[in-house]
Order: C-alpha cells, then sequence, then structure tokens
C-alpha cells in the first residue's frame, strides 16, 4: 500500500477505522433511542423527530412484510424524489430484511421494464407524480404491488417556499388493487418480524449509469455501506449538532451515503429539498444554520453565480466538498472568500458506494480528487499490461477496501472481469484513468472509454476541460471528440460563460487562449457557447449525450 499521503492525513483522525458489524436499520435505531426527541428531518419548515421517524420505518416495515409479503433478500425497488418518504421507504425496506434498489427518478417505462426484470422486484414504493410511468408494469413484469407516495402530506400547512407541483399536489385516490396510498400503509401500524439480516447480507442494489452498455446492480452490504457512510462522519466531523443540506439526489450513491445514512448515524439534522433552487437552499442555509453540505461542483457553481448570493448568511458552513466534475478555481476562491472553507473534491463509484478518495479538509488541492481514503489501496496501472505505475504515471486507477461491491448483480462474467489480484489483494477496475503526485493525491485524466484520438495522440477531455475551467468567464465546460478529415478526430468545447462575459468574450478568443495553456493538440478547434448543459439525475455532465448530438448532425 501506497502510504505517502499518510503525511497529509488531517490531524485528530486516525487513519484507519474499526467499522461496526451491525446493519444500516441499527443505525437509526441507535440514534432514535439516543435523540428521540431531536429533529431527523426538516422538510421546507416541517420538523420530523427521531422517534417519529423510526415509528413510521417500523409501521412500513410491517406493512411490506405483513401485507404485501416482502420477506428476506427481496429486492424492493424504490422510485421517487429526495423526500421523508424516501428515506422512510428506505429503511423501511432494511427493517423488513429486503433489498433496497433505488432508481433514478428521471427514467421512464421502458427503462424501468429493464431494471424491475432484472432485479426481479416484486414490490416498488413510488412518487406520486411517477406512478403513471410505472403502472404499465404492474403484472406485465415481476412487479405486483405498489405503495404511492404524495410528497405534499409532509409539507407544513403554511409553506413559505415556491415549489412545484410534483411536491405540492395533494393525495389522488389510485382505483387499482396493487395500489396502495402511503398513509394507508402507515395506518395499519403493523409491527415487523425479527431483524434477521447481518452485517454481511446485501442492503442495496444501486446500478451503474450505463454509460458503457446496460445498467449493471451493484451488490453491496450492510458492511460495505457501513465503511463510507462512518468513514464520512469521522471525516467531516458530524456530531449530533451538525445540520446537513440534503439536496443530492438520495437514489445516487453520493447523497444516499453523505446526505442521508452518514447524518442518520451521527444523530444529525437532515434539511432536505426535493429538487434544486439556489435561492431556496441560500434561504435554508441562513435559517437553520447548516454546517455540511456535500453536492456536486456544478450545483455549487449555480448556487454561487447566484447575483444575491451576498444577500444571504451561509456562514454556518464549516464542510463543504463532493465531485462529479472539477471545480473551477475562481469559484473556489469564491466560496472560500465567503464563507472560509475550501472545497475538498472526492472520488467514487456505485462500485464503491461513494468515496475511495477525499481531499483533506484542511489541505485540498484543486481539481483534484484527494487521497485514499480510510483502509483504501489506490494504485495506477497501465490497463493494457497491469504493470503497476509510479507517481505522474497515467494508468488505470484501481482500488482495494471494505467499501468495495460484492459484483455485479446475476454477472458473474462481468464480475471476473471487473478485479484483479495484484501482491495477494482483490483490487477493482474502475476504469477511470488518473494519475498521483508525489504527494499521493490522485488527479483524475478521463475514463478510458472517453480518450479522443486525435493525429494519434491522446487526448482526455476532463485534463482540457480543466484547464478550460481557469479561464475566467468560463462557467462550465464539457468536451468532445468530433470528426475530423485531417487529425480523424479533434477537440470541441461546449462552453457555458458567466452571465457578465456573455457578449464581450467570443469563442475565437478562448480558442486563442487555450492554445498557450496546453499542447498543441489538445487545444479545442472548435468552440460553442451554450445556455445550458445535459445533466443525469445525480447531475453529472452528459458528454456522450452531446457526443451522439454532435454525430446525428453531422449525418444530415
Amino acid at each position: 500500500m501506497n502510504t505517502r499521503h499518510h503525511e497529509f492525513w488531517p490531524n485528530r483522525i486516525p487513519k484507519s477505522l474499526v467499522l461496526p458489524k451491525t446493519t444500516l436499520y441499527d443505525n437509526l435505531l441507535v440514534s432514535a433511542r439516543r435523540y428521540p426527541d431531536k429533529t431527523a428531518i426538516l422538510y421546507y419548515g416541517n420538523a420530523i423527530t427521531y422517534q417519529q421517524f423510526l415509528t413510521q420505518v417500523d409501521a412500513l416495515a410491517g406493512y411490506l412484510q405483513n401485507r404485501l409479503g416482502v420477506s428476506k433478500g427481496d429486492r424492493v425497488v424504490l422510485y421517487m424524489q429526495n423526500s421523508p418518504q424516501f428515506m422512510i421507504a428506505f429503511y423501511a425496506i432494511l427493517r423488513a430484511n429486503a433489498i433496497v434498489v433505488p432508481l433514478n427518478p428521471m427514467n421512464v417505462t421502458e427503462e424501468l421494464r429493464f431494471y424491475m426484470e432484472d432485479c426481479d422486484s416484486k414490490v416498488a414504493v413510488v412518487g406520486q407524480e411517477l406512478y403513471e410511468r410505472i403502472a404499465p408494469l404492474i403484472g406485465t413484469t415481476p412487479l405486483q404491488n405498489v405503495i404511492v407516495a404524495a410528497y405534499s402530506e409532509y409539507l407544513p400547512s403554511d409553506v413559505e417556499y415556491p415549489l412545484t407541483p410534483d411536491i405540492t399536489s395533494a393525495a389522488v385516490r389510485i382505483d387499482n388493487p396493487s395500489v396502495t396510498a402511503w398513509k394507508t400503509a402507515l395506518s395499519e401500524n403493523m409491527q415487523p418480524d425479527e431483524l434477521e439480516v447481518e452485517s454481511d447480507d446485501l442492503a442495496s442494489l444501486p446500478y451503474t449509469s450505463g454509460t458503457t452498455g446496460k445498467p449493471k446492480g451493484c451488490m453491496h452490504t450492510h458492511a460495505t455501506m457501513q465503511a463510507t457512510l462512518v468513514g464520512a462522519v469521522v471525516w467531516n466531523t458530524l456530531t449530533p449538532n451538525a445540520v446537513c443540506l440534503s439536496v443530492l439526489p438520495l437514489f445516487h450513491v453520493t447523497g444516499m451515503q453523505h446526505s442521508m445514512n452518514a447524518p442518520i448515524f451521527s444523530g444529525s439534522t437532515m434539511v432536505l429539498m426535493t429538487r434544486w433552487n439556489r435561492e431556496i437552499a441560500a434561504d435554508l442555509i441562513q435559517r437553520y444554520g447548516c454546517t455540511h453540505w456535500t453536492n456536486i461542483s456544478t450545483m455549487l457553481v449555480d448556487f454561487l453565480s447566484n447575483p444575491r448570493i451576498s444577500d444571504y448568511d451561509i456562514s454556518s458552513l464549516k464542510a463543504i466538498g463532493g465531485g462529479g466534475a472539477p471545480l473551477p478555481e475562481a469559484v473556489g476562491q469564491k466560496l472560500f472568500d465567503m464563507t472560509g472553507v475550501r472545497y475538498a473534491e472526492g472520488y467514487g463509484l456505485s462500485e464503491t458506494i461513494s468515496q475511495t478518495h477525499t481531499n483533506p479538509g484542511d489541505r485540498p488541492k484543486m481539481q483534484c480528487l484527494g487521497i485514499p481514503h480510510f483502509d483504501v489501496d489506490a494504485r495506477i496501472i497501465d490497463p493494457e499490461t497491469l504493470r503497476e505505475l509510479g507517481p505522474n504515471e497515467e494508468g488505470e486507477i484501481i482500488v482495494n477496501g471494505p467499501q468495495v461491491f460484492k459484483g455485479y448483480w446475476q454477472r458473474p462474467e462481468e464480475t471476473e472481469k471487473s478485479f484483479i489480484e495484484l501482491d495477494g489483494k482483490r483490487f477493482f477496475r474502475t476504469g477511470d484513468i488518473g494519475r498521483y503526485d508525489e504527494e499521493g493525491y490522485f488527479f483524475m485524466v478521463d475514463r478510458v472509454k472517453r480518450m479522443i484520438n486525435a493525429s494519434g495522440f491522446k487526448v482526455w477531455p476532463t485534463e482540457v476541460e480543466s484547464i478550460l475551467y481557469k479561464h475566467p468567464a468560463v462557467q462550465q465546460a464539457c468536451v468532445i471528440g468530433v470528426p475530423d478529415e485531417k487529425r480523424g478526430e479533434t477537440v470541441k468545447a461546449y462552453v457555458i460563460l458567466n452571465e457578465k462575459d456573455r457578449g464581450k468574450v467570443t469563442e475565437q478568443e478562448i480558442i486563442d487562449w487555450s492554445k498557450e495553456q496546453m499542447a498543441a493538440y489538445k487545444y479545442p478547434r472548435i468552440v460553442q457557447f451554450v445556455e445550458s448543459l445535459p445533466v443525469s439525475g445525480s447531475g453529472k455532465i452528459l458528454w456522450r449525450l452531446l457526443q451522439e448530438q454532435e454525430m446525428a448532425s453531422l449525418k444530415k
């Protein structure tokens, strides 16, 4: 194991963690017993205590078992936006000895069909606004029963915020014997059977995004999930007094672990948002004194580009970090000037249930993945020869650690291809090209499959994007490869300018600036200004969609 990063490890934090042998449900149970009257969830002004949280979890678990026949090892789909019901259902499924299958609420019917058939789920808990998408699958896939929840049932009667109709719509009666209303399920107040699962049993089956083929379910146990959530608690100093802004999508592993499971472990308060809105976020931070906020860089860029941001007091924030894309240096500096907090980027995958790397809060590096987290052995190898590489040599990132998944659901061959043995350890091949510096900090170069071949030279889009972010007028950037008669492929950059620079900076100026910042074969030959970039449900820029759109336009 490379230990060069230990010199820069945060003070007063151990380099190794002894992890619980208990289940995720036990985390909630302990917090509810310790802090029964403490606010667990604040939902646009409505407070839910830890005891109320636990009581509703148990009632829903009892219904799942006694009415819908859910038993140990069953997969239960959770298909809804951020809401108190998402959190309650997540823990109720675990309390019913079952496995949570969290699905992106942006999925449509045919996408859902694949998941239902792949994980063989007979029961789903669904947001009311999403019901029409899943309804055609009842009886035509393994799906037999659906519990439908309206988020409005957890809003205060005098909600102050301008929320969207999918949040505020009242519960609607659905006349289908396979459908149960959320309130009906809870009102039966059934108690669950004995908790049978242990730490090595499967807890969740998050699916990969499917950017390199069909989505694959990542098998995570209670133990693998405890690794990153407990690690987040210790690394970020989450205490019962912490107040977390929970706005990342909870179906995604980063939101799931950092915005829900970690705060529940520590007995912290979660200020929950269903949809991102920078004005509402700023007001909530000011009103409730939020101390911790895990986000994605694109969210922070939008937050700080709000011309009214200086009207809000966000000084309560003490720990801010995330990932998804490199954070522009100017944005990181603006955050520091306003809060005194350095943005700490991290790195992880669905297969590692969030972080394997994180930047130390008191010594972060910009546009950097960070250093290997607790008990993680991370290395760089040549993706073809599998030879281990040294500092500043680019190759594939491989990781070994307690958070690494147990394999892909019903895909033993793909599981086998995803691991290698090195020095007697089993390492997961991330498919990401990176490097580490002399101090042991890791940096992303790009996805193996995203490389641009320009005149025989390898161009990594993420590297080009990182340089573009240094231009003071660039708010966001996404780089793709496009066909070129002479070079085979050439580099194109989609750029969103800061509002104050729109109409003042030209595409050619960006190209000319880029020539001075990077090698001749790397700089973008084409720059296109856009108002927005397509993003996934977890907020990542969908570079592949831009690539497909570009190819389609060239064929016309």
